[in-house]
């Protein structure tokens, strides 16, 4: 399975929140057991992790993540454009990258 590119914006000081179906031949890719990351960073290679999301498997049998940041969290982050990545891990450690691709970050007016 290849990683899927997902560009898309975060509101800077803005609670986000997105869940997402994970399927393989069309159907629901059972999650038990699985676990989930996702990272920001201001580029690829950069060591320092700009945003961790919260990510989580909230309906195993049904391949259902959870995709969170508080809006604490994201007015921390700056405007500007970062990269990021999200992956699931097995019980027994392979890890599969699901999503890449960049993020954009809106600035924040009401503080």
């Amino acid at each position: 399975m290849s990683a899927g590119i997902y560009n898309f914006t975060l509101n800077q000081g803005a609670t986000f929140s997105r869940q997402m179906t994970v399927k393989e031949n069309n159907s629901p890719l059972n999650l038990t057991g699985y676990t989930a990351a996702m990272q920001l960073r201001s580029t690829y290679d950069s060591s320092t992790v700009a945003l961790s999301m919260t990510a989580a498997v909230i309906n195993a049998t049904q391949g259902i993540l959870s995709i969170s940041a508080t809006a604490t969290s994201t007015a921390a982050l700056e405007e500007g454009i970062y990269v990021y990545d999200l992956e699931i891990t097995t019980s027994a450690g392979v890890v599969t990258r699901l999503l890449q691709g960049q993020v954009t970050v809106s600035p924040e007016v009401t503080r």
